[in-house]
This record gives structure tokens, C-alpha cells and sequence, in this order.
């Protein structure tokens, strides 16, 4: 998130504000110097220290942020962008975490509960000012509906950071990742972050299986393939359950032979990433273990071989 100080903001906001102030003094009064330095340096350093990202993020307290834009992928897929507070505010959400949002929901006999459930951002804090989700409303969900329902200028609750995963740059050598429906947005998250670490030194290599019914399911496939085509070490290979007639990609469910051809061997330095639907998962764990991985546990942690968002 750290910027160079040679930056032009800098410049513009600092450097030439200060040199001004310190060349003033000169000509009207040069024995005050010294302290046009020293107040050039304190302004300066305010500046600096302001300008800083503030992460906004409580793990124990809802806060409300507004939705200021509203952009419609499909007739039940949307991405809402919500403001925080400044335009140098950021979540402070770690990559691989998710917030929880909250709301009073009306149920069925006509009574209020408050409902809560958890997203990954698919922005980060290096994209200041405001953070966007990409979410798929059910006509039996709680909050996705909630979520279609509002308009811009309405706000909603949101805590964190949650989950147990969090990326550090080469902490494996290959991640396998399977990911169905919306469950790609955590997956977006890790992938985004090493592509912009490569500069640094970062190294992880990705291969993503990506399943869906039909093409039109397919979230974000151009945001995905762009990033396929800027990084060689990423690699995206889509299943499809209904395939349309010459589809050249996986078709039906995530099977053994598919993770086997596409995905990296069992190996310490190799982690596997599940996010999708509750049976998939559950059968994607039994199948990884099959195959040589060590066995996930019901609830994943950091530490684990196959982690399950």
C-alpha cells in the first residue's frame, strides 16, 4: 500500500510546499532559516502521516457504509461498490479474510432476526476510498436478497476482519485452487495479490478449477482470462455442468482425473483452496484426500494442506 516517496503527490503536496516556505523565508528574513526548516519538516510530517491509509475494519463492532454505485452482471449478479469514510480510508482486511454483514431480516411469521453472513471482497486496500462486492441474490437468501433489494444511498453493517486464512507472499511454492459459483471471490482476492507482489519477488505459481452450470455463470471470466494473459504463472481451467456444443473445457462435476491433470501434486510446499457450495466442498475433501492430500478438517486452519474458505 506504500507508495514511493519520489511520487508526484508527494511533490505537489510536501517537497514543493516546504521549499517554498524555506526559499520565502530566505529572501524576507534569512536568520529565521532554521526555523522555516523545522516548521517545513512539522507541516510536512502532518501531511505525510494524514495522507497515510486509516483502516477502517472492527472485529467486534458493526459500522455502516452508504452503496455509491450498483453495477448489474446478470439478471441475480450484481457488484456494489460501498464509500468509506475518506478517500484514503481502506478496510484493513488481510488478503485471504472476509468481513461479516449484518441486518434485521423479516421472516416468514412477520418478526425481525438479525442475520449474518460473510463476503470477500473482490477490491483491496490497495484501492482506497472504497471497497466492492460481487454478490449472487437467491430467492431463498437472507442477506443476498437484502443486498438486491437496496438502493444507492442506503447503507449496510459490517464487521472484521474474519477467517482463518491469511496470504503471505511464497508461503507455498503452488496453490491448487477449486472454486464453484461465487465462491471464486476469495480465490480473486489471493490471486490479484501475488500477481501484484511478482515485482517483489513472488513467485507462487496458481492453477484454478473453476466450475459453473452454463457459461453464463461464469463470474468475472474477463477479469480472470486478463489476468491469465498478463501472468504466466497463473492458470484458469473452467468446468461446466451444462456445456454449450463445442466447449473445450472440463464438463460435469470436479472429478479426480481433473485435479490430478490440472492441479499440483501433493507435496509440502503445495496448499489447495476450496470455496463453493457446502456439498461440493464436502465432496472435494474427500476426493483431495483420495488423491494424497493430507485429510482437511471440519473447520480449516491456516496450517492446512486443503483449507476450505
Amino acid at each position: 500500500m506504500s507508495d514511493s516517496l519520489l511520487a508526484r503527490k508527494y511533490f505537489d503536496g510536501i517537497y514543493i510546499p516546504a521549499g517554498l516556505i524555506i526559499l520565502g523565508t530566505i529572501i524576507v528574513r534569512r536568520e529565521w532559516t532554521p526555523y522555516a526548516v523545522i516548521a517545513a519538516i512539522a507541516l510536512g510530517s502532518l501531511k505525510y502521516f494524514n495522507n497515510l491509509p486509516k483502516k477502517v475494519l472492527k472485529p467486534d463492532a458493526f459500522q455502516e457504509f452508504e452503496l455509491k454505485e450498483k453495477t448489474v452482471i446478470s439478471h441475480n449478479v450484481a457488484i456494489y461498490r460501498f464509500a468509506l469514510p475518506s478517500h484514503n480510508s481502506v478496510l484493513g482486511l488481510p488478503i485471504g479474510q472476509h468481513i461479516s454483514i449484518g441486518a434485521a431480516i423479516e421472516q416468514p411469521d412477520g418478526s425481525t432476526k438479525e442475520i449474518v453472513r460473510s463476503y470477500t471482497p473482490i477490491s483491496g486496500d490497495h484501492q482506497p476510498g472504497y471497497f466492492d462486492l460481487l454478490i449472487k441474490s437467491y430467492p431463498t437468501g437472507n442477506i443476498s436478497k437484502h443486498m438486491a433489494s437496496l438502493a444507492v444511498g442506503q447503507s449496510i453493517r459490517v464487521k472484521g476482519p474474519k477467517g482463518a486464512f491469511v496470504y503471505t507472499p511464497n508461503m507455498v511454492r503452488h496453490f491448487g485452487m477449486i472454486a464453484g459459483g461465487t465462491g471464486i471471490t476469495p480465490m480473486l482476492q489471493v490471486v490479484r495479490a501475488i500477481i501484484r507482489g511478482r515485482a517483489a519477488g513472488d513467485t507462487t505459481q496458481v492453477d484454478l478449477i473453476f466450475a459453473n452450470v452454463t457459461p453464463q455463470d461464469i463470474l468475472l471470466k474477463e477479469d480472470l482470462d486478463t489476468l491469465v494473459a498478463e501472468d504466466k504463472g497463473f492458470r484458469v481451467h473452467y468446468v461446466l455442468d451444462k456445456p454449450p456444443a463445442g466447449w473445450s473445457g472440463g464438463v460435469g462435476y470436479v472429478t479426480a482425473d481433473m485435479i490430478t491433470r490440472w492441479l499440483p501434486k501433493p507435496a509440502d510446499d503445495v496448499k489447495i483452496l476450496l470455496c463453493g457450495p457446502p456439498p461440493m466442498i464436502s465432496g472435494l475433501k474427500k476426493t483431495t484426500e483420495a488423491l494424497g492430500f493430507k485429510k482437511a478438517r471440519p473447520v480449516s486452519k491456516l496450517e492446512d494442506q486443503v483449507f476450505a474458505f
